[in-house]
């Protein structure tokens, strides 16, 4: 399993909120995985988590089986906040070539990774655009871009589509098959579920820290689609309190 969590479980405010509770996921190498739930149901604080960022109360997370507190768990993992930001004064091609250089790329390796990053978000135009002068789309392609500076196998994305139009949408849900089919294991936090449902393998689904249904997209859904299974399974949740 590329990411293994057991009986995770985290609180806020002196344990006040619970936003997890005993939440045990196993992800397995080379799918595209969806973590799908309302607003606050846990999911950023999930993936927090797991990337370290926040002190858990209880469980245990390993990534490709090395415990999460571990640097080497994160060699290979690229991971994209909801709300990519940068330095407003940084030109777009000096964000990318930062990224090359935390992921240690030579200058060779760092223009050539620059250039197809540019391409595949189709970005080229703002290369030498700083940042506070791009749109926030744009500057969503330009995080997403930065995820092809190295060469991740394990990508965690928390909201890749908030800000983009149709188009931008559809450039990101080609990067994300296309870094599947080069065997990368892509895990995704997101609450727009039509575009999930075209993308990824198996979902789990999360309502105020915990995990109500997890499998197959094509098992869970069955004949509805994935947007009645979740509100079925949501709206089910909500009534047997």
């Amino acid at each position: 399993m590329v990411i293994e969590v057991k009986n995770l479980s985290k609180s806020y405010g002196r344990g006040q909120v619970r936003a997890l509770k005993d939440c045990s996921l196993s992800i397995p190498k080379g799918i595209i995985f969806g973590l799908l739930g309302p607003n606050g149901a846990g999911k950023t604080t999930f993936i927090k988590s797991i990337l370290n960022l926040l002190k858990i109360d209880g469980g245990e997370i390993k990534i490709a089986g090395i415990n999460y507190q571990d640097e080497r768990a994160r060699l290979n993992l690229s991971y994209l906040p909801e709300k990519f930001n940068f330095y407003p004064y940084y030109k777009v091609r000096g964000v990318l070539d930062f990224i090359g250089e935390l992921n240690q790329l030579d200058a060779i390796k760092r223009e050539q990774y620059r250039v197809r990053a540019l391409k595949k978000l189709s970005i080229e135009e703002i290369e030498m655009k700083k940042v506070k002068n791009i749109s926030k789309g744009q500057l969503q392609r330009v995080g997403l871009a930065g995820l092809l500076m190295g060469d991740s196998k394990l990508f965690i994305l928390d909201e890749p589509f908030t800000g983009l139009d149709p188009i931008g949408i559809k450039d990101v849900k080609d990067l994300i098959i296309n870094l599947k089919s080069n065997g990368a294991t892509i895990f995704i936090n997101s609450h727009i579920l039509s575009e999930i449902e075209q993308i990824a393998d198996r979902v789990a689904i999360m309502r105020e820290g915990v995990i109500l249904a997890e499998g197959a997209v094509t098992d869970l859904k069955g004949k509805s689609t994935l947007e009645e299974f979740f509100y079925k399974t949501i709206m089910g949740a909500k009534e047997s309190k």
